[in-house]
């Protein structure tokens, strides 16, 4: 009989699924529990890993050797029994590795960072590099990298000759912040036999052994006790010495809320909002897992129907969980939810230090917050008894993880729902067609919100054709009826949300003498011309150049910056309309921590006449003044190579033009474009959601694509073009030979861009109603073809992609 535990191993190259079996030491006998971070040896036994223990058997059988856990990183456990199995779950759905989708369920800092050493076993060696890298050390960290050639030949030699062994360390990153506390060591009773002999004046040591009196034995912050009482730090130095009080480290939590936050109450529901929180909070009481649809034009009040559901589930002592798509969003959303449930609400997203998120997490799991706001990874944190899960944006595509493991939010929210038996609420002024589609089979509880919560219309909304501007006036940027309507609102104090999808000055640089345009040495994309930074930048990989001022193929200097982007209007604007503030928000203006929030509270204090951004700016935002929003561009989404342009156009447009007009004063929307009479357009003008779904539901019929079908994107990638397309083409044969006739197979092809961080890309598409072999067969391609990694070659398997760029 043997003390066993099943281990999940994080290793990089050929995972599995499978735990490996590990012997439980003495010491750690009766302490082990699932779910636990632990060391363990892997391979030849010199090299260590992080695993997380799956299972336990404290009365095991096993043939053969085994090892010992080495260590545990946690002294309880960091995934709970649900996170565990949606583990498992998430694997399967995703054709990922479990392991992979352990480390995304946990805070960044918890994931293990390896670090390699060398250690010395024979002090004879002669080689005199090698002697030198050692010096007077027996162990050093190791980073071939770093070495010459010929010094990594020797070490790889004196490897073999057992002179030299390679070591494995995990490290735990995950460290709480420690700040200095203080702790009274003398009795209360003692206290008055002190004050006797402090001296009259002596006001701060007074002060501080009324509050040893009447505080005994408590552990507090040297800084908030001095602050409180107003005592000096020499004071508290004094009492030391004295031996009133001693010094110890004490963890702080990383405060990532630096504004103030207002109190806010329940408002008063109109009739279609109340119907809204009854029908939601039914299963709430009665713990019963829905799925919501809540699909509420812009601004009829669809986030105080979320607050009242989340109210309405603390109070039977649950927890509650609501997501927003981007972070852009979070600062105003958790600013509405944490003035209205204060300290109970914690934050998870990206735009968060490693500490803010670890210090948010471990919160969350002690209990010690209740209410979850966050971005998309904010479906895994580890709340207990969840009451309600709140999806805002659920068109949103964000949503998916693009990596893997390719998870949809809305999936792990619907499982999520289903263990802790409560409601998921999915809402949008602009439902996902899948979301909708599921909604009018009955799969999904459809509540409407037709009107904004003041009875107020929805703004007016006026398209321009460009190429009437083009013509009139030359300006591809700014028609001369947005142009009047920005100064007749700024004469007004009122302010503007403009719109332009696509950041950067200019789309592209072009030679007029011989076409040249210049691209990415990586990526077969053409780089952005960034003004600011008076450089040429990739938006995939990274990569920046100099503005050539002579074309590179023809050594002319007939330069010319050709499309436009958010930098390039600023710029514009600002001379078109010399006494506007500005503020401009975009990723090259949000990088810095806390940037969308700095600058999102900057225009709601009036500070800005003008919000231009991209996409970021179009959802959720909601300021009383703005009462005139410019599209300037409707077309940068309607000319993607994707099934979905059209949903993505009509979702954008819908959703900026809902930011005018939200209060007292009327709204006005203007969208420019060069194709006016698309119906993704056309529709928007009215937000016609009814009938864009009949009409996009209808192409998706005769074009068999989602919802209509599922689907499925296989893609390989390598740095030598033929072997990605020669794995495709492989792979091509083994689902032609094991699916039947009635999935469709597109490709393989080259992706729409073909290479990307200099590694080459191809797919096939997998569409299909009901294929039974399928899942077998991508497991299939999932084990077998990982072995190809450790070459450079990776394939990689996208369930229900959101596009098939």
């Amino acid at each position: 009989m043997l003390n066993l535990a099943k281990i999940i191993v994080d290793v990089p190259t050929m995972q599995t699924n499978e735990p490996y079996t590990y012997r439980i030491p003495e010491f750690l006998s009766d302490q082990l529990q699932r779910g636990m971070r632990v060391i363990v040896p892997f391979g030849n036994g010199s090299r260590k890993i992080q695993g997380i223990v799956w299972d336990i058997d404290y009365a095991g059988t096993f043939d053969g050797q085994l090892k010992d856990i080495e260590s545990v990183m946690d002294l309880s456990p960091v995934l709970n029994s649900e996170l565990l199995s949606m583990s498992k779950w998430m694997a399967n759905k995703t054709f990922s590795f479990q392991i992979s989708c352990i480390l995304t369920m946990l805070p960044g800092v918890m994931h293990a960072k390896y670090q390699k050493q060398l250690k010395l076993l024979d002090s004879s060696i002669d080689n005199e590099d090698v002697k030198k890298l050692f010096y007077k050390s027996k162990i050093i960290d190791f980073n071939p990298e770093e070495l010459e050639n010929d010094i990594l030949k020797n070490i790889i030699k004196l490897k073999r000759n057992n002179k030299i062994e390679i070591k494995y360390n995990v490290k735990n990153k995950a460290h709480a912040k420690k700040i200095l506390g203080i702790q009274p060591i003398i009795k209360p009773s003692d206290v008055e036999t002190i004050f006797k002999d402090v001296r009259k004046n002596a006001v701060n040591q007074q002060k501080l052994l009324t509050y040893i009196k009447d505080n005994p034995q408590e552990i507090i912050a040297q800084r908030y006790l001095c602050n409180k009482y107003n005592i000096s730090e020499s004071t508290i130095k004094t009492a030391i010495k004295k031996k009133w009080l001693i010094q110890t480290q004490i963890e702080e939590y990383r405060n990532p809320y630096k504004q103030k936050v207002e109190r806010n109450y329940p408002l008063k529901l109109n009739n279609e909002q109340q119907s809204a929180v009854n029908k939601i909070n039914d299963p709430i009481i009665n713990s019963l897992d829905k799925v919501f649809l809540l699909e509420g034009v812009t601004g009829s009040g669809k986030t105080e129907v979320y607050l009242q559901a989340i109210q309405k589930a603390l109070s039977m002592n649950k927890t509650a969980l609501m997501l927003v798509p981007e972070i852009s969003l979070t600062p105003q959303m958790s600013r509405r939810v944490k003035g209205r449930f204060g300290d109970r609400v914690a934050m998870l997203h990206s735009g968060l230090s490693n500490g803010e998120r670890y210090d948010e997490w471990r919160r969350i799991e002690r209990g010690e917050a209740d209410v979850v706001v966050g971005a998309r990874s904010a479906i895994f944190a580890p709340l207990n008894d969840i009451g309600i899960i709140i999806m805002d944006e659920e068109h949103d595509s964000s949503y998916k993880q693009d990596e893997t493991p390719r998870y949809h939010t809305r999936d792990v929210a619907k499982w999520r729902a289903k263990y802790h038996k409560c409601p998921v609420v999915l809402g949008s002024a602009t439902p996902s067609l899948e979301s909708r589609a599921r909604a009018t089979k009955g799969l999904y509880d459809l509540i409407k919100l037709p009107h904004r919560i003041n009875n107020k219309s929805l703004p007016k909304v006026n398209i321009i054709d460009m190429k009437n501007e083009l013509i009139n006036n030359g300006d591809e940027d700014f028609s001369d009826e947005l142009l009047n309507a920005i100064n007749n609102r700024i004469s007004k104090g009122e302010q503007i949300v403009l719109m332009l999808n696509r950041r950067g000055y200019s789309s592209f640089i072009m030679c007029r003498t011989c076409g040249f345009v210049l691209k990415c040495p990586n990526c077969d994309i053409s780089l952005t011309l960034h003004m600011d930074t008076k450089t040429m930048k990739c938006h995939y990989c990274g990569h920046e150049e100099q503005i050539p001022y002579k074309c590179p193929n023809c050594n002319d200097n007939k330069i010319r910056y050709y499309g436009t982007g958010t930098q390039k209007v600023q710029s514009k604007l600002q001379k078109l309309v010399p006494n506007s503030r500005i503020i401009r928000m975009d990723v090259d203006t949000t990088r810095k921590k806390g940037a969308h929030e700095r600058l999102l509270q900057k225009f709601g204090q009036g500070k800005a006449d003008i919000l231009l951004g991209t996409q970021m700016i179009a959802k959720g935002l909601d300021f009383p003044n703005v009462t005139l929003v410019g599209v300037l561009n409707a077309d940068t989404s309607l000319d993607l190579p994707d099934f979905r342009s059209s949903e993505k156009t009509f979702e954008l447009l819908t959703q900026v033009s809902g930011r005018a007009g939200r209060a007292e004063k009327n709204g006005l929307v203007y969208i420019q474009t060069f194709n006016p009479d698309n119906y993704a357009i056309q529709l928007s003008k009215n937000q016609d959601y009814e009938q864009f779904y009949r009409t996009e539901m209808h192409l998706r019929h005769i074009t068999n694509y989602p919802p209509y079908y599922f689907t499925v994107k296989i893609t390989s990638s390598d740095v030598n073009e033929s072997k990605a397309a020669s794995k495709m083409f492989e792979i091509s044969k083994i689902l032609k030979a094991k699916l039947s006739n009635q999935t469709i197979m597109l490709g393989p092809s080259p992706s729409s861009i073909l290479r990307i961080k200099n590694k080459y890309y191809y797919q096939i598409i997998l569409k299909y109603k009901n294929e039974p072999n399928l899942h077998a067969c991508l497991e299939y391609i999932l084990q077998h073809y990982q072995k190809d990694a450790q070459k450079g070659l990776y394939v990689n398997i996208d369930p229900d992609p959101l596009n098939f760029m």
